[in-house]
């Protein structure tokens, strides 16, 4: 499947509460690169941040010949992350300063999840796209398929370790004073260390790349409620709606952070 059957919309909004937006999304369609950050340590150290992670993921994934999309990948999130660290360490007002990360790249390698090879499927997509998924810190990926909503992505985040340990339920974390503590960041040490995934895609899927400034406010089944208006054929216009709503829903419920979405889709042949 060729890039141009990707579609995609993004917005990034400052919210209702603070006055800066510390987030960045950033797209190179032609690449089927996509990416979104939430930058960290003080208004101009998380703006920094965000924006160099984001643009040197971008440039990096597209321009690196390594032989597999993984080796890719990993490769341009240390390139981002060393690019942040060596900024923070050059400027001591950057003294700090990290991103999360979570991006989407489109690949002819094969996935890390079985294929059906049977004819049934599923619909997956006739040509062997693979998406590849990677993320460092809280900010999220969901795949949005046939009116179910799947997070893609585990918070690398203290309270997500309790959840996953057993130590505190899902709605105690939720309101835990400890739920912005992230265990994995772009830029504030010496190396980064990424989640990367690949999955085997189907027509009609739709993908929601967010930072917690979304998540924070509204709850999966509030999301899905959005998502579920997006029109199996969906358009770029469909997408940039759906953007629109989830922002607008999320600042509704309080906008306490800044709040960016990034929809990928996958257009009907």
């Amino acid at each position: 499947m060729p890039a141009k059957d990707l579609i995609y919309a993004m917005l990034s909004d400052s919210g209702r509460v603070r006055r800066g937006n510390e987030d960045a999304c950033a797209a190179a369609p032609l690449y089927g690169a996509f990416v979104v950050c939430d930058g960290m340590g003080g208004a101009a150290g998380g703006e920094v941040a965000s924006h160099l992670a984001a643009e040197t993921f971008l440039s990096q994934v597209v321009a690196n010949d390594a032989a597999s999309t993984r080796a890719r990948i990993a490769a341009a999130v240390q390139t981002a992350n060393r690019t942040v660290f060596q900024q923070a360490q050059r400027t001591p007002q950057l003294c700090g300063m990290g991103t999360t990360l979570v991006g989407l790249l489109r690949s002819q390698d094969a996935p890390d999840e079985p294929v059906p090879t049977n004819g049934n499927g599923g619909g997956y997509t006739a040509d062997p796209l693979t998406l590849w998924l990677v993320h460092v810190g809280d900010s999220r990926c969901y795949l949005w398929r046939r009116n179910q909503l799947k997070r893609m992505t585990n918070d690398h985040s203290l309270v997500e370790e309790q959840v996953r340990a057993g130590q505190i339920t899902p709605e105690q974390a939720i309101a835990s004073p400890m739920r912005n503590l992230i265990t994995r960041v772009v830029g504030s040490q010496p190396a980064a260390d990424p989640e990367i995934h690949g999955y085997r895609p189907q027509e009609g899927d739709l993908y929601l790349l967010a930072t917690d400034g979304l998540t924070g406010e509204l709850s999966d089944d509030e999301i899905a409620a959005i998502l579920e208006r997006v029109p199996a054929s969906a358009t770029q216009p469909d997408l940039h709606e759906a953007c629109r709503e989830l922002v607008q829903a999320a600042n509704d419920k309080g906008g306490r952070d800044n709040i960016t979405v990034l929809l990928v889709a996958l257009s009907p042949p």
